[in-house]
């Protein structure tokens, strides 16, 4: 039987935890298993799940949701520092706003919304994902980084750290979509939204991450470079390196 761990924890009450683990770089290391986790939101965990990620040493969870999002499902694990990163639900806005201007919603519509909402990563946030990245760099100890559902906040900053780390783009992208395999939305409150909008909304396209990359490529001319401009040089991807690959 084989040694290697598994991806997804299967926890009961976060469907899309996963280990970032055993990815394989562009010089033909490994990102280390039980390191780097990313998930949906925590507040459901089950005491079950709470006593695997224990097991697992977790000592810190970066939370990328927004002020309203995390007051309204909070949660306290013992010994896990949580360290919120907010960067505001935009698309909820562009929602409203076509709404209140008497439009009816198109997956069309959702699509080109989710893209803005990936660009704007990009254009409004970088100090969050710099700080991310200064939380990496202290050690190697056990940490998720999540937001609500774990799949655009959460995917845009685990493309930066597989990009960071030298994991081709390829398998970045798949290490993205494994959300629409994983995750499992909960029952969802009585809504007039079309349900295409919202096949759109609770779920992931390469395009919407694509909309990322281009904006890094328009605006900063690279991943590399727009890496180093959020604080992650040659110097602290050496120390990324050191503390998460193995040969």
């Amino acid at each position: 039987m084989s040694s290697t761990p598994t991806r997804s924890l299967n926890l009961a009450g976060a469907s899309n935890f996963r280990d970032l683990g055993g990815y394989r770089t562009e010089d033909g290391r490994s990102l280390r298993w039980r390191r780097l986790f990313r998930s949906d939101h925590l507040a459901a965990l089950t005491p079950q799940d709470q006593r695997a990620l224990e097991a697992l040493g977790l000592s810190r969870a970066l939370d990328f949701r927004g002020v309203e999002e995390s007051d309204a499902a909070s949660y306290a694990l013992p010994g896990v520092a949580r360290h919120p990163l907010p960067i505001e639900p935009t698309v909820v806005q562009g929602i409203q706003t076509l709404l209140q201007a008497g439009h009816q919603l198109t997956a069309r519509d959702a699509v080109d919304l989710m893209r803005q909402t990936y660009r704007a990563f990009v254009l409004d946030n970088a100090p969050r994902f710099a700080e991310l990245f200064r939380h990496l760099v202290e050690h190697d100890a056990p940490l998720v980084f999540h937001c609500t559902a774990g799949k655009d906040r959460t995917g845009f900053a685990a493309a930066l750290i597989l990009s960071a780390l030298s994991v081709p783009r390829d398998v970045m992208m798949h290490d993205y979509l494994l959300t629409n395999q994983l995750y499992r939305r909960s029952a969802p409150a009585q809504t007039d939204t079309p349900q295409e909008v919202l096949d759109v909304l609770w779920r992931v396209q390469a395009d919407f991450l694509e909309a990322a990359l281009q904006a890094v490529d328009e605006r900063h001319g690279g991943i590399d470079r727009y890496l180093h401009e959020i604080g992650v040089g040659e110097r602290e991807r050496a120390r990324l390196a050191e503390l998460y690959l193995t040969d």
